[in-house]
């Protein structure tokens, strides 16, 4: 009885546990929550804090640069009013080196440029040649600097490119005015240098409108229109604006769409002002950082938990074992399927073996009629030597007889060469290769070739070196190959006036072999070794021949490119390894 009093209280010790397990996972996960809140809330404040300084310590270094500007130009127009060489010049009306002293006092000076003007606000010296003769009568520095005695600062709008700053005074003679020096005051380059931070920047004058500023659509509008301009939001990113900024302190502005912290500054200039907006990227990257590093570190927490749960899963690897019995099942079908595959494959090879022995029969039929004239040639000769012998021999001129017969034995030579060679070509190339003299195949095709050449007049140039090129390659589809390409650029002179197929053999890294004709040329490089593609006439060609060929030469280790040639016609290239040195010294031996 005691013993089955133990099973209860097993089985209630062990939903304590289970039960347990979860609250600790729950507590586990409110914590984690209640942490990263707290973290992100005290380390937004704390970084946003940071990053104000910053951006309050770059508003006083960047409005200091350009007081330091504005006030080291402002003297230039002083010292130069008072410069007697511009008044003497001003005085009697000659300019001939006003513009070349005005360039040196710039380089000297370090100012953007530099303008002298006369009493009728024609520019008559300029840092800038191109502006000489341009009037600026009615402009406002011209206007102002001769009714003011002192040096007077101009603000004038310059379209959409931005504002001119000048500084302008009168250049007095005897006591009246007789021109005017400006100088111009180069403040865009601290646009340009503030554009390289992340902080958006601009200034406004003193009523409220933007001189200065990094954004250029914002140059001559008011601060509140400035930031107005932006690109329309999509949804997607009015959600993540919405969840950016439920995350973070409100802004202090938008600019763009993007929530800023603005940092404003008196430039003590003329009522100026400046203004920065720092985007929040970079306090978000900070904190994100270390809430990064404690998510991760409850992560592992409770991947540790959950791991010390899997244990318990002992019992699937039963199903595991199931599993991988049919895994087993699944992997024999591969394997009979993979062999059916490698039969297929094999018997593909077979098929194209066949079919490129096919076409090479397709060959030699077409050369048939040729051949059939080449030998009627030497049979008509024949018969004409043999009448020539009988009737030298009813006249008793045995010696005049043997000459013809020797004539007769020549010509009965040469046929058998021609039906030796074709006889040749038709057998099934072997799956051994031989060292081959590219130079020997090239002849023994165009030996082939000849009865074909012969029926038409084309004009055949050959370049070849003195030394053999020698491959390790099947000879007899070697030659096919090389009257596949021979065929073709027969086809292609066929309708064109003085036909003409050059052969240039050379070797260097590869053993290069060209066919080039005056032809058509090709339409489509693509498709051009695709089988049964052909721009022949019905009846004419199946479109192998280019095919069978690309796939030899792909054998024989080298490979076969078509391009059109730059006076019209086509060039077929093919390129083959050259045998190594210790082969073609065997070859020799």
């Amino acid at each position: 009885m005691a013993d089955k009093g133990t099973f209860p209280d097993q089985s209630e010790d062990a939903q304590g546990i289970s039960w347990r397990v979860k609250l600790v996972i729950a507590l586990m996960i409110v914590l984690a929550i209640g942490v990263v809140l707290v973290t992100n809330r005290w380390l937004t404040e704390r970084f946003s804090e940071t990053t104000r300084n910053r951006a309050d310590l770059r508003l006083a270094l960047y409005s200091g640069n350009m007081i330091s500007e504005l006030q080291r130009t402002s003297v230039v127009p002083l010292l130069l009013s008072t410069d007697p060489a511009f008044a003497e010049a001003l005085r009697v009306g000659n300019f001939s080196s006003t513009s070349q002293r005005l360039i040196k006092l710039q380089s000297e000076i370090g100012v953007a440029s530099i303008m002298l003007l006369d009493r009728d606000g024609r520019v008559v010296g300029a840092t800038n040649r191109n502006l000489l003769g341009t009037l600026y009568r009615s402009e406002s520095f011209y206007v102002d600097a001769l009714r003011a005695k002192d040096t007077i600062f101009t603000a004038a709008r310059r379209g959409t490119a931005g504002f001119d700053f000048t500084y302008s005074r009168a250049v007095v003679v005897d006591g009246r005015p007789v021109g005017v020096i400006a100088v111009a005051v180069d403040l865009m380059k601290y646009e340009r240098a503030w554009a390289g931070f992340q902080d958006a920047v601009l200034v406004t004058d003193s009523e409220g409108t933007v001189i200065l500023a990094t954004e250029p659509r914002w140059r001559g509008l008011p601060v509140d229109e400035a930031l107005a301009v932006r690109e329309p939001m999509s949804a997607f990113g009015r959600a993540i604006q919405a969840t950016t900024d439920w995350a973070q302190n409100p802004p202090d502005a938008y600019v763009a769409g993007q929530a800023v912290m603005k940092t404003e500054a008196r430039v003590p200039f003329r009522g100026w002002r400046m203004v920065t907006f720092t985007a929040y990227d970079s306090v978000r990257e900070r904190v994100n950082g270390v809430l990064a590093l404690e998510i991760m570190g409850f992560a592992i927490l409770l991947a540790l938990t959950f791991y010390g749960l899997s244990r318990k899963a002992w019992s699937q690897t039963m199903s595991f074992q199931r599993e991988s019995a049919e895994l087993r099942l699944l992997n024999a079908r591969l394997q009979r399927e993979i062999a059916e595959r490698e039969k297929v494959q094999k018997d593909l090879a077979v098929a194209e073996l066949t079919l490129a022995q096919s076409s090479k029969l397709a060959a030699l039929g077409e050369m048939s009629a040729a051949v059939s004239h080449e030998l009627n040639q030497p049979l008509a000769a024949m018969k004409t030597y043999l009448a020539g012998a009988r009737l030298l021999l009813q006249r008793r001129r045995p010696e005049e007889a043997l000459s013809s017969f020797q004539r007769i034995d020549d010509l009965i030579e040469r046929m058998g060469a021609i039906t030796r060679q074709l006889k040749s070509y038709a057998r099934k190339g072997g799956e051994a290769f031989e060292p081959v003299d590219m130079r020997l195949a090239l002849s023994s095709a165009l030996s082939m070739m000849e009865p074909q050449l012969k029926a038409r007049v084309v004009k055949i140039t050959r370049t070849l070196p003195r030394q053999p090129v020698m491959v390790m390659a099947d000879r007899i589809r070697l030659e096919q190959v090389i009257i596949n390409l021979l065929r073709n650029a027969l086809d292609a002179t066929k309708d064109r006036p003085g036909p003409q197929i050059d052969l240039i053999l050379s070797q260097g890294e590869t053993a290069m072999l060209l066919v080039r004709d005056n032809g058509t040329g090709i339409a489509d490089l693509d498709n051009l070794f695709e089988p049964f593609y052909t721009t022949k006439k019905p009846g004419e060609g199946v479109g192998l021949g280019l095919a069978i060929s690309s796939g030899i030469v792909g054998d024989l280790g080298g490979r076969l490119t078509a391009r059109n040639a730059t006076g019209g016609g086509a060039v077929f290239e093919m390129q083959l390894p050259l045998m190594g040195p210790i082969k073609e010294q065997e070859a020799a031996e």
